[in-house]
């Protein structure tokens, strides 16, 4: 399933009303190890049918903030999050993410 990028609060808001589930991937365009962990949602993106997201963060810090908010999740970059009815059931960061790790949630 191919990934959307969202830059905004609005943006989000709508993502979140209209999604049973989804996955969000926080992505720091300048850190290696984000761009592993992108490579791997990327390759889990291909094989799910739960629709994923991207926020770069250094493009939508404002956005990222009031995720860690909405959440209740420390911000950290690169960090992925799923979400259900509305809810943060499940994230994890740096490289603990792995496509296989994303399948199995």
């Amino acid at each position: 399933m191919k990934q959307e990028v969202i830059k905004n609060k609005e943006e989000f808001i709508n993502i979140v009303e209209a999604n049973h589930e989804f996955f969000l991937l926080k992505h720091s365009l300048t850190c290696p190890i984000s761009a592993a962990a992108h490579q791997q949602y990327d390759r889990f993106a291909e094989e799910t049918s739960v629709p994923c997201f991207i926020l770069y963060v250094q493009e939508s810090r404002e956005l990222s903030g009031h995720i860690a908010e909405f959440t209740g999740i420390r911000h950290e970059s690169p960090q992925v999050i799923q979400f259900q009815e509305g809810e943060a059931v499940w994230h994890d960061s740096h490289s603990a993410i792995t496509k296989e790790r994303l399948l199995g949630v």
